[in-house]
């Protein structure tokens, strides 16, 4: 299973459960990185490059719709990302914005699948950040 995907499993858990991974990763971030217990954790995550849980976890989901739009990511992720310019229903105003259908869910459960998720994600996205010409940068955060 890819990381991606494995981040995105715990999209939608509890902010008991976030809180818990926040921990786990903050006592790892401090056992590489040295630092002690009472020192702030944010200025040590941001020397490691590290994201939050959280944050982390949106990122991959919205770097998987992003790779899924053109085709890139597996067919299985790909089917469920369409932009509403390639619906070609009607031309709507926000067809030029690459924005993402969002799939109708009619459950909690419905809300976490990659195709309701990542869109509703991505949707959330400044405008900069959905067009075409962003590139990915691999790097060697946590």
């Amino acid at each position: 299973m890819s990381p991606g995907l494995l981040n995105s499993l715990f999209y939608g858990i509890s902010d008991d459960l976030m809180n818990r991974l926040q921990s786990v990763q903050n006592a790892a971030v401090r056992l590489v990185s040295g630092a002690r217990c009472c020192d702030h954790i944010t200025p040590v995550l941001q020397e490691l490059h590290c994201l939050p849980v959280q944050h982390r976890m949106d990122f991959k989901i919205a770097t998987l719709v992003y790779l899924s739009l053109p085709g890139i990511a597996p067919a299985y992720l790909a089917a469920d990302c369409q932009l509403v310019s390639d619906e070609g229903r009607h031309q709507l105003l926000s067809a030029n914005s690459r924005t993402c259908v969002v799939r109708r869910t009619y459950s909690s459960y419905g809300e976490k699948c990659f195709a309701a998720a990542g869109s509703r994600l991505w949707n959330s996205l400044p405008a900069h950040l959905r067009q075409t010409d962003i590139n990915l940068n691999s790097s060697s955060g946590c």
